[in-house]
């Protein structure tokens, strides 16, 4: 009895938004394991909104494992959830799912889904993870170095936060590298931190925007510093043109949202700018920056340009995808976002 007590409070469908990927992976992670304690095996699946069918999912949850006691789904990109028959088989399914042994979990890095399915969840089973606050960053990372065996200047502290994404799952996999390289004790310097991170910076979608929307450069050295960064890219173990694409649409989305906060006459306020995700001074000045870059005009064209790209990319093949990459990265940094077709 108690253990079928504590699968009906732990079992069930969340709703995880927000841009603190770190925490949200522990919450998970933190419900898995109480769902292996509680059923023994579980059987793992991870999907993404867009690619996969609402109602392929809600069809795997709801048949009977034949190899497990229960299942569980993690759903990302729960915000391209919009279409009413598929939130009305999620809300279906949270009807008659209250005793199933299986868990479901929709995750968004936006702060935000459709209303429609948000309002599914009631407030225990859903929760915005939000960034952590400026001052409370180098504490985060202090105190992760030493609880690793390390000490940190605060100066190598900054110069980490500066180059780092503003999230949790960032710095953890950054930091880490750490503590490969020194032994126990050692106290770590931002020579340290350049050798490190600067020369073995993992380059991915997020950097790709970075160097895309310097205003400090020319377009020229934007492309040629984009170019050689989407070079490294393909060249990793996590080269798939669709996920770089969606990171690249995640950031002009942003930026789009950032124009509309500013195309009032009044600027918005950090709690305004903090609920849309513009979080942490390094973060503003980026956007800010690629604002001057690209109106909203261009911010939309760009929107369609990466659309485009992307199902050229999924009809083509890989054959054809760094062309279209290169294309891409031309078409929104000389271009603004003009088609390849009207090319000069």
């Amino acid at each position: 009895m108690p253990a079928a007590k504590a699968a009906a409070v732990e079992s069930g469908v969340y709703l995880f938004m927000g841009p603190e990927n770190g925490d949200k992976n522990d919450a998970a992670d933190n419900l898995k394991a109480t769902a292996e304690k509680i059923h023994g095996a579980v059987d793992f699946y991870r999907y993404y909104a867009g690619e996969s069918r609402v109602m392929d999912i809600i069809s795997q949850l709801e048949n009977v494992s034949l190899f497990s006691a229960a299942l569980f789904v993690i759903v990302k990109n729960a915000e391209l959830i919009k279409g009413k028959d598929d939130i009305a088989l999620i809300s279906s399914y949270i009807k008659s799912s209250t005793d199933s042994p299986n868990t479901l979990i929709l995750e968004s890095d936006e702060n935000s889904v459709e209303k429609a399915l948000e309002a599914l969840f009631p407030p225990s089973r859903k929760k915005i993870f939000w960034e952590m606050f400026d001052n409370q960053k180098p504490q985060w990372v202090i105190r992760y170095f030493q609880k690793n065996g390390l000490q940190i200047e605060m100066d190598a502290v900054e110069q980490i936060l500066d180059m780092v994404e503003n999230n949790t799952e960032a710095l953890k996999a950054e930091c880490s590298r750490f503590f490969y390289c020194f032994e126990k004790g050692h106290r770590i310097s931002t020579e340290d931190v350049d050798k490190i991170l600067s020369h073995n910076r993992e380059e991915n979608a997020f950097t790709l925007f970075a160097a895309m929307a310097d205003p400090s450069a020319s377009p020229k050295e934007r492309l040629e510093t984009s170019m050689a960064i989407l070079q490294k890219i393909r060249l990793s173990k996590d080269s798939s043109g669709t996920a770089l694409l969606a990171g690249l649409t995640y950031c002009f989305r942003q930026l789009r949202n950032w124009q509309a906060l500013h195309a009032g006459q009044e600027s918005p306020g950090e709690s305004q700018l903090r609920a849309a995700g513009f979080s942490g001074k390094k973060k503003q000045a980026q956007y800010a920056g690629a604002a001057r870059i690209w109106g909203a005009g261009a911010a939309a064209s760009i929107l369609s340009l990466i659309a485009s790209t992307d199902m050229d990319i999924r009809s083509g093949g890989s054959m054809l995808e760094d062309t279209s990459l290169v294309l891409l990265l031309h078409g929104i940094i000389i271009k603004n976002g003009v088609y390849p077709a009207k090319y000069e």
